[in-house]
């Protein structure tokens, strides 16, 4: 049947009753990137929540279970472990079944896990479902990351992955301050129970607000795909230097947060564990500096963010050797807001940088971020214990070199790519 004209004109580009208008990625100021953002601050609030749950409470648990410190340390790095485990296959799924169902899935275990938590036999049962629970929060951050790059606009990036890192900031304080103050109240085990009734809030939240995927396309499960996808991601150079930045990074933080509660508790501080526990407010800074990433690689550009990220990280270090309690706890605002707009501003630009498997992108660069953090721990705490807290900044301090080598080695590669004659040889 030939076509019938109605006499209207047809206007090039213009969406009729049978060709809807595309739609259009997310950008601030409108209502779906607000809902985007507070529903995945919710999620990256109840993820550090929970994965740093038991953190504050492990001399309760070692008392509880007649356990060493060492013992009861396996209920955090289960989680942490597990979860430096899982995040890379997990983010395979996301490529195949969809980041949102992804996350909604990942976000129920884990609420789930952490509300049976508690009610642990022993040990030995507490150390599993910690396991259980990281595996499960694994599938969230590199999702959530996929997400964000493929339904904002690559302007809004850093500041809505901004937003949900400074949501895993406020968890992971909040997460240490809840257990700390109701465990007081009604044991260990009220302080995990109280976590997770926090954790089914924020995922009540966070499925009510968060807006369908618009623009995801499934991807092979072929496992010959998936570690070319990860082959391709190794073989970036910028890639490579993102995923070294992140881990470095968190190697500071790391090794810090791990040790300044040693040096409290001693001379000639010899504070007391709550007031110990009330310096993970600290984190809030984070919150400040890690939303307000996305302006600051705006106003300077990527490199010249992480050029202010690890001055910043540097001045506190260096501050934090004095033996003033307000210098170091000075230091500790430099550092934490240092490091977080560092991760903000590096998470972002790998997945601006990957084209596609942004999923496996994004795991791998949370892969590497877990390992800082262990090797921050690991080495902090041996670096202390045989030298004090200046060979522990000694520690940080290459950290932060090797971050500013990786940027400043991204620039003169950026520089020799743009000549003429390396364009030419290109060709």
């Amino acid at each position: 049947m030939p076509p019938v004209h109605t006499g209207a004109p047809v206007i090039p580009g213009a969406s009729t009753p049978s060709s809807p208008a595309a739609p259009e990625p997310h950008s601030p100021g409108r209502p779906g990137y607000r809902r985007m953002s507070l529903a995945l601050f919710a999620a990256g609030l109840a993820t550090f929540a929970l994965l740093y749950s038991t953190q504050a409470l492990l001399p309760a648990i070692s008392d509880g279970f007649g356990v060493t410190a060492g013992q009861a340390s396996w209920t955090v790095s289960a989680a942490t472990g597990a979860l430096a485990l899982f995040v890379l296959p997990l983010s395979a799924l996301s490529e195949r079944f969809g980041r949102t169902r992804m996350m909604t899935v990942s976000m129920l275990v884990a609420v789930g896990v952490g509300l049976l938590v508690p009610f642990a036999p022993n040990l030995e049962w507490l150390v599993a479902l910690r396991a259980v629970q990281g595996a499960a929060i694994a599938g969230i951050p590199a999702s959530a990351m996929a997400y964000l790059a493929e339904e904002v606009k690559p302007k809004a990036l850093v500041g809505a992955i901004g937003l949900f890192v400074a949501g895993n900031s406020i968890g992971g304080m909040s997460g240490r301050l809840v257990t700390g103050w109701a465990a007081q109240a009604w044991g260990w085990r009220g302080g995990l129970l109280a976590v997770g009734v926090m954790a089914l809030a924020c995922a009540g939240a966070f499925l009510v607000m968060l807006p369908r995927a618009r623009f995801f396309r499934p991807a092979s499960l072929n496992p010959r795909a998936v570690g070319r996808t990860v082959a391709g991601h190794l073989r970036d150079p910028l890639l490579l230097r993102l995923y070294g930045i992140g881990a470095l990074f968190m190697t500071v933080f790391g090794a810090v947060y791990t040790v300044i509660g040693y040096r409290l508790v001693e001379k000639p501080f010899s504070l007391g564990q709550g007031v110990i526990g009330s310096i993970f407010l600290v984190y809030l800074v984070g919150t400040v500096s890690s939303a307000a990433a996305g302006q600051l690689v705006a106003r300077t550009g990527r490199r010249g963010a992480l050029y202010l990220a690890v001055t910043t990280t540097a001045l506190g270090l260096l501050l934090s050797l004095s033996d003033s309690l307000a210098a170091i706890l000075a230091g500790l605002v430099l550092i934490t807001a240092g490091f977080f707009a560092g991760h903000a501003v590096a998470s972002a630009a790998v997945s601006r940088t990957a084209t596609s498997g942004r999923a496996q992108a994004s795991a791998l660069y949370q892969s590497a971020y877990y390992l800082g953090s262990s090797a921050g721990g690991t080495l902090g705490a041996l670096a202390y214990h045989s030298a004090g807290w200046a060979a522990t900044v000694g520690i940080a301090l290459l950290a932060v070199l090797g971050v500013v080598s990786i940027t400043l080695y991204g620039s003169h590669a950026a520089r020799v790519q743009r000549r003429p004659g390396a364009l030419a040889a290109a060709r």
